[in-house]
């Protein structure tokens, strides 16, 4: 038996969807075979143990990835980033940690490589909004990257560069292109597609919630339970095969705010249906609400995954609210 430890990092470990992969992590595979470095600005509650490591910091920093880096990286999850609304409000401060951070990271795995030590595979959290506006006719996973955002465009960057270091064996990537994932805490207000997570909240809470999008929206969504699930297939898939681009985009839930507001209304009772009103913000229907139907087949085959339908969409999403 191999006396190896895995060093696995995640960058992001306190966000939305960190916290909830740390947990996984924790409850899959901690073991004295597994050393898991988590970063992020700062830290809420985390579990501790052991073999688990919090920095804090920029995960771009030259003295953080000295420290992290310290002990060879195996796998690393890379989840951090600035949200896409705030990207736009802010260029620079997305120019820093989307793209140039991002790419110093993704550097220092290289000359990890470069030097003897492993080739790390990285999953890196890429976007459906690399894809900028649809058309109505269904997307394909050879879809043209065309971003109308800052934050897409950065995203779509990134997946280059990290195909590219793939090609030459100085990494092993996976971008995954994850859409609207649900519920967020009704704290973070910095993603556009908030209201996909607001309505979930505020209809779980009995409360009267006014809907930035029509009834008639259509978005790709995901739960916070499915979208772990496949960013830890990600992590262990065979990638010998995989397409020069390195990036899968993932089966999604493709639903119209009526499919949700009604898989809502049979968990929680038809008159909250009735708390939702819609006063309409047409750039956000138009970035958010009028997605396509999306074909993955080349993901399916690969064994990502989707929710099912929208029943189960909204028991993952929400199976720790409480009414």
């Amino acid at each position: 038996m191999s006396d190896k430890v895995l060093h696995t990092v995640v960058t992001g470990a306190n966000g939305f969807v960190g916290r909830a992969l740390v947990r996984r992590l924790l409850g899959d595979g901690s073991s004295p075979s597994q050393q898991l470095t988590l970063i992020d600005q700062r830290f809420d509650a985390t579990p501790a143990a052991a073999n688990v490591r919090r920095v804090c910091g920029s995960f771009g920093g030259t003295a953080l990835l000295d420290q992290v880096l310290a002990m060879p990286a195996d796998r690393v999850f890379h989840l951090a980033s600035v949200p896409g609304s705030l990207a736009e409000r802010e260029p620079a401060l997305g120019h820093e940690v989307n793209l140039l951070a991002t790419l110093a990271l993704a550097d220092r795995l290289m000359q990890q490589a470069r030097q003897g030590g492993p080739v790390a595979r990285l999953v890196f959290a890429s976007s459906v909004a690399v894809y900028g506006p649809l058309g109505s006719g269904a997307v394909h996973e050879d879809q043209p990257a065309q971003p109308a955002l800052t934050y897409g465009a950065h995203k779509l960057m990134t997946e280059i560069a990290l195909a590219d270091a793939s090609r030459r064996g100085e990494l092993d990537a996976v971008s995954l292109r994850l859409p609207g994932i649900v519920a967020r805490p009704a704290s973070e207000s910095g993603h556009g597609s908030a209201f996909m997570s607001l309505v979930m909240h505020r209809i779980a809470a009995g409360e009267p919630y006014v809907c930035p999008v029509p009834v008639d929206a259509t978005a790709w969504w995901m739960s916070l339970p499915c979208c772990v699930d496949n960013l830890l297939h990600a992590a262990t898939m065979p990638t010998a095969a995989a397409s020069s681009s390195r990036t899968w985009q993932l089966p999604v839930l493709h639903l119209g705010m009526a499919q949700v507001l009604a898989a809502l209304a049979r968990r929680y009772g038809d008159e909250r249906e009735a708390l939702v009103s819609h006063v309409e913000d047409a750039t956000l229907t138009a970035l958010f609400g009028r997605y396509p139907p999306l074909h993955t087949p080349a993901a399916l085959a690969a064994g990502f995954r989707h929710d099912g339908d929208a029943d189960r969409l909204v028991a993952a999403a929400l199976a720790d609210d409480r009414i």
